[in-house]
Parts: structure tokens; sequence; C-alpha cells
């Protein structure tokens, strides 16, 4: 008979300082998030859910699908795309807004056109891309869309590749930190560029729009915009002794306003925070019953690191606990999923973490397997008299 079973942090020889409150911080930013990128832990935030034009932060999602193809092989760092009219007018010279200058039915390589979209801000390079891919930068709008659902930012939604003002454009502070983590975590190569300090095309060196790389913040990424209408906006990441933390910010009403505060978001998350190792990948976090195996319970593993943000003046305890529904029956394959490691502050959980066996059960013999059925069906009658008479 499985039933639920957990083991407390006792028998996970656990005991660390919970996540307390830090010294508190207040901001002039509308809409506003930081967290930590490896536990996405959320160290402050402030109207993070409300609906609120991108800007030229769109320009991330438009990054994140051309890193995707670039990674999976279905496009080519030196492939090549025309730069149509509606590309030129309305997002070259003539707009007089961000660019890198392409010229007009000139064809320009996927990896300068993404080093112009990241580095130069450029409409001219978003559209290109979108039409080169797409066919349509509506088409691409839709892509950009998609793939936001497929990630599960379930509030995004795109209507132009760029940034275009639009009512139906429409990002959240805390899906676009999401957005800057997946892309963090998942294309590291490629993320570099966000992190150059500027670009040279058309006879033009441009520097990075990003105030925070500037700034003695560990800063490499990611990306700024401004919208009359809807104020300053950036979404940046910065690594400090091993730790990074990631800033959305949306709503300020001047450049400096927004540089000045997520430098002073930043540099609050490094200075209250630290991120505390509790298993290294691979590390044996408890065990779970077996029932009919060659042996009686298996060892559950971490996947990856696992660790919590904790502040540096910590106060609270926290306790631990593995989930799992068992005894498990034989037989056991290694690395399945079938425990859950959960971390608690009193009744608020602040971490769960999935676990894996860590090795293979086989099925035991004849007599093993009648002896766990014995014993289950014994702690069955005892666990149900012990509910009846309470």
């Amino acid at each position: 008979m499985r039933r639920l079973r957990i083991v407390t942090a006792s028998a996970l020889s656990l005991a660390m300082a919970a996540p307390a409150r830090a010294e508190p911080i207040q901001t002039s930013i509308p809409h506003v998030i930081l967290i930590d990128a490896a536990t996405r832990t959320v160290l402050y935030e402030h109207g993070a859910d409300d609906l609120v034009t991108p800007a030229s932060t769109a320009k991330m999602m438009t990054a994140t699908i051309v890193f995707d193809m670039l990674t999976t092989g279905k496009l080519k760092p030196d492939q090549m795309f025309p730069i149509s009219e509606t590309a030129w007018r309305q997002g070259g010279a003539p707009s007089r807004g961000s660019t890198m200058f392409a010229a007009l039915h000139s064809e320009i390589s996927v990896d300068n056109l993404l080093h112009g979209l990241i580095i130069d801000s450029g409409n001219d390079a978003a559209i290109a891309l979108a039409e080169g891919i797409s066919g349509s930068e509506g088409g691409f709008a839709t892509l950009m869309t998609t793939r936001a659902r497929e990630l599960g930012l379930t509030h995004l939604t795109f209507t132009n590749a760029w940034g275009r003002p639009d009512g139906d454009q429409k990002v959240t502070a805390r899906e676009m930190a999401l957005l800057a983590d997946h892309i963090i975590e998942t294309y590291p190569t490629l993320y570099k560029i966000f992190g150059e300090r500027d670009f040279f095309w058309n006879k033009i060196k441009q520097p990075n729009r990003n105030p925070l790389l500037l700034m003695d913040l560990g800063a490499d990424g990611l990306k700024t915009g401004n919208i009359d209408t809807s104020g300053f906006a950036l979404v940046g990441s910065a690594v400090q002794n091993g730790q990074r933390l990631i800033v959305a910010i949306y709503g300020a009403r001047t450049a400096s306003e927004r540089a000045d505060e997520a430098r002073k978001l930043l540099q609050w998350g490094f200075r209250s925070f630290e991120s505390k190792l509790l298993f290294s990948s691979g590390d044996t976090v408890g065990s779970a019953q077996v029932f009919g195996g060659e042996s009686r319970d298996v060892p559950l593993v971490a996947p990856k690191d696992i660790r919590v943000l904790m502040p540096r003046e910590p106060a609270d305890r926290l306790s631990a606990k593995v989930v799992y529904i068992g005894p498990i029956a034989a037989p056991v394959g290694l690395d399945q999923p079938v425990a859950t490691l959960k971390l608690m502050r009193g009744s608020a959980e602040v971490l769960n973490v999935p676990l894996r066996t860590g090795k293979a059960v086989e099925v035991g013999s004849l007599p093993r397997r009648a002896l766990d059925a014995g014993l289950e069906y014994v702690t069955g009658l005892f666990r149900k008299y012990i509910l009846k008479t309470t």
C-alpha cells in the first residue's frame, strides 16, 4: 500500500538559517523586480506583475528566437538577410530611432544583424531578422508570443520585433526577468554579445546602450528601452563572487533615474544576500523505501547543485523534508525522479527541488518480497488502528 512518505530534517542532518528580511530598500520605479538567478528567489518587487510597454526590451525575445535557431542549426551566422525598404525606412536612418545604419537593399549576415540588434539596439536589424526568418514582422511577432508561451511566460504578448509602440504589445517586469534568466542559462556563449561594449558597422562605431556595463558592478547584459508614453526601461544582470542577480525596471522618468535605481537595487542585493550551497550535484540527500527489491531503500541524489539564498545576517531557521509516494515498487531505475526536497521557513516554502534515484534496485528474491509484503501489511494495520483510536 503506497502512501505519502516524509523524511524530516533530522534524517538529512540539515540545520541552516533560513532567508529573513534584509535591510529595507525603497525605489522610485513603479514596476520593478530583483531576483537571484540561481534560486529564482525574489529579493525585491513592486508592481512586477503589472502589464507594461516593453519598448526595446522586446528585442530580448527577438534575440531569443535567433539564439535558438543558431543553436539548433536552423540559421547560420554567415547567412545573409536583405535590408528591405520597410526595415530601412521604419528602422534605419530615416526613422531617427535607434539603428545600426544598415544600407537600403544591402545584405547583412545574421551575426552582424544580431550584434546590431543587441549592442546598437538597431530597429532596422530587428525588422531585417524578423523578415528574414518569418517573411514578415507580423509573422515573426506571432512566433515571439508563441515562444513566450512555450517558456511558461503567459503575460508576454508581442506585435513587432523591435518595440514599436502598440497597445497590444505588453510584458511584465517579472516575466522579462525570467526571460533574461532563460537567455543567460540556455545560451551562455551567445549571451556574451549583450556584454560587448561597442559595435562598428557602416563606418559608424556605436556604444552599448546598457549603462550598467560602465559601472563597477560585474554587469554583463541585457537591454534598455524607452518610449515617451511609458518611460525608460532596463533589464540587466550582474555577477559578483559567483552570484548572479537580475533586475527588471519599467517606468523610470529619465535615463539617469533608470541607471541610478538599477545600480542601487543591484548593490543592495549583493550587499544583503548571499547564495549558500546545500548539496552539490550528485550528493545523496536522503533515501526512499523500496518494496520487493534486492535492497530495502534507494538513495536520493541532487540532480544539480541545490542552493538557497540567505540574508547575510540570518535570523530564522530552515526545516527540510524529503517527500515521496512509497514504498517504491521494485524494479527501480537509475536516475528516476521519485521524490522532492522541500525547504520551509515556518509555513512558507522557500525551495522545492526534485530528487532522483542514485542507483538501480532490481526485484528481490521471493522470500524478500514476501517479507516486505508482510511488513507493509502489518504497518498498514497499525496505522489504521492508531487512526481509529485517535
